[in-house]
């Protein structure tokens, strides 16, 4: 009997498979638990169609996200931080602090966990982090860590 998954099932496949089950196994596992549902000619259609929803989905967020990293690419991020005098900082420069200031200056809202730094920034001057706006598009950007005042 051919089914269409609705969840992951340990085994048979994942969520929008069309798998071929043994009738028992699908009447009296799969269906009762709403784990499956036939796989109907209108099923397949409505799978199809969720498909290809998810696929325009993922297209516009890449393009979205190659459009930000346009943006960012050509802008100066300076990030103002307290000294104790010279260059040593008294804290560490974070990702939120970075964030902040793209929310602040340049109103662009980047979720703080996507902006990774690969050594702490303790010191004033110019450091590369990485932003990670969509899994294919990573930006290795430059940012000037400047003496708040």
């Amino acid at each position: 009997m051919k089914v269409i998954l609705l969840e992951d099932v340990k085994g048979s496949g994942n969520k929008g498979q069309a798998i071929n089950v043994a009738e028992g196994y699908a009447r009296n596992f799969l269906f009762p638990k709403k784990l499956a549902i036939e796989a109907t000619p209108g099923n397949m259609k409505e799978l199809e169609r969720k498909q290809h929803r998810q696929e325009e989905k993922k297209a516009a967020d890449l393009a979205l996200a190659k459009e930000m990293a346009e943006k960012i690419k050509d802008m100066e991020i300076r990030v103002p931080a307290k000294t104790g005098g010279g260059q040593k900082l008294f804290g560490a420069v974070t990702n939120k602090d970075i964030g902040d200031v793209l929310e602040q200056t340049y109103k662009l809202t980047i979720d703080r966990r996507k902006i990774e730094i690969k050594n702490n920034i303790k010191t004033l001057g110019e450091h590369e982090v990485s932003i990670r706006l969509h899994p294919e598009v990573v930006l290795l950007k430059k940012i000037i860590v400047t003496e708040a005042g």
